[in-house]
């Protein structure tokens, strides 16, 4: 990340013509938000004094307590380089920030500044930073002549299909440019296995901006999907009978420039940290699952045969538990959920995450056997007889682990914690009384 000044800042919104400030955030659900503002408020945005209704954002604060102030991140300067209408005018630029309450103390509600509290507990533990690889995936569907989008999806594509079967490569590498122009370090780019799924992967980054990153990358997708006549979702299973989106979090702990999860003298070339935070993750893998996947829809991607993890249990080789360790070692040693998806909050996900791997280490977990056969084709004998256990299977039952885990609800402060289960309590009671289409078409004729 390009260390920004205010000097700086000024200085590009004379040389980019920038007319327009969107100011974003993200409120508990993960939705992002943006308050824009013209240019002329520019010094009234640095300075922290541009403020926004608190009331009116999912689980942040009530009316009476409204007037919040948004706090810039110099660092998130960023002028949107695609061309619209209003662009040729003149740019739109963003700033990431924080939200802070009227006495100017930190607002505990703001995921972003929740994930700042957590990385500060592994500072004090002697870790400099905790980074984070993510691998998002998406669904491109066709839009109809009013834009309105269809359940067609814009190919019929595999994995790692090129075109002429993947109608899509050219919006996908547009989608490409468009964050290298922003930034971004593009890694790979590729079709993946279900029809109109696709996946881009970046350079690891620092957690928080890290998730500022996959913020901008939801963005950036939808924006340039739209030109192509597409919408693109993040959905975690919008259709049945293919595989679902995952986001794999590919994570890491350094001290210093030293990763603290390699150790050439292990069998693994794996470190007692990371053992022990490999242990933390599997023993709050059932409460953090609230965070991670949080939809009821979440839970129609985490079952059996889609290649999706529901199994608590880790390997360096396999790919069907949980938790993976990809072979590369030294800077780059690394432990990778697989369960996660992309309509987790991320600031929420990865501050869940940290929590539980930090529980591990400072109560010397030590973790379970390392699974090397196959969990999908296990009978409930075998997993049995090995101690896996399965994530939980509906939001509601993540949510029963998650009231029970005081390590994860720490994790998420009082105030997001409470919010956050009230809301999704919430989803689960309107989903649970919902007659679904295919209730209908088993029971409607038949009794």
């Amino acid at each position: 990340m390009t260390e920004m000044t205010r000097d700086k800042i000024v200085r590009d919104v004379k040389d980019n013509n920038v007319r327009f400030l969107r100011l974003m955030f993200t409120d508990i659900l993960g939705i992002v938000k943006n308050v824009e503002v013209p240019v002329s408020q520019l010094d009234k945005v640095l300075d922290g004094k541009m403020m926004f209704d608190g009331s009116s954002i999912e689980g942040f604060v009530r009316i009476q307590e409204s007037d919040m102030y948004l706090q810039p991140d110099f660092d998130t300067w960023l002028v949107f380089t695609w061309e619209t209408e209003s662009s040729k005018k003149g740019r739109i630029a963003r700033l990431i920030c924080d939200i802070v309450n009227p006495d100017g103390t930190p607002f505990l509600g703001d995921p972003r500044t929740n994930l700042k509290r957590v990385m500060e507990e592994a500072r004090e533990m002697g870790y400099t930073s905790f980074n984070l690889g993510p691998e998002p995936e998406f669904f491109l569907f066709k839009l109809d002549e009013n834009d309105e989008v269809t359940e067609r999806l814009n190919d019929n594509g595999g994995y790692f299909d090129l075109a002429p079967t993947d109608s899509a490569e050219n919006c996908r590498r547009d989608i490409v440019l468009e964050l290298e122009d922003l930034g971004f370090e593009i890694e790979a780019s590729h079709h993946e296995v279900a029809p109109g799924q696709h996946e881009i992967d970046w350079k690891y980054a620092d957690a928080v901006e890290a998730c500022d990153n996959i913020q901008t990358f939801k963005l950036v997708v939808k924006t340039v999907a739209r030109k192509y006549g597409l919408h693109a979702t993040f959905m975690a299973k919008p259709l049945y009978g293919i595989n679902g989106s995952g986001m794999h979090c590919n994570m890491s702990l350094f001290k210093g420039e030293e990763n603290a999860f390699y150790d050439e003298s292990d069998e693994r070339e794996l470190s007692t940290e990371a053992y022990q935070f490999l242990s933390g993750l599997l023993h709050h893998a059932p409460a953090f699952t609230a965070i991670t996947n949080p939809t009821v829809n979440s839970y129609k991607r985490l079952v059996p045969g889609y290649e999706a993890p529901v199994y608590i249990a880790w390997s360096c080789s396999n790919r069907t538990p949980m938790i993976r360790i990809p072979a590369s070692r030294g800077l780059s040693t690394r432990l990778e959920v697989r369960s996660v998806d992309p309509m987790a909050n991320p600031y929420l996900a990865l501050a869940a995450m940290l929590k539980a791997g930090l529980d591990g280490i400072r109560n010397e977990m030590t973790p379970p056997e390392e699974t090397n056969d196959n969990i999908y084709d296990m009978d409930e004998y075998e997993l049995d007889e090995q101690g896996i256990r399965s994530l939980p299977t509906s939001l509601h039952s993540a949510l029963k682990a998650l009231k029970r885990s005081e390590v994860i609800k720490e994790s998420l402060g009082n105030h997001i914690y409470t919010n956050f289960v009230k809301s999704k309590m919430i989803e689960w009671d309107s989903y649970k009384a919902e007659v679904s289409k295919w209730e209908k078409e088993n029971y409607l004729h038949l009794y």
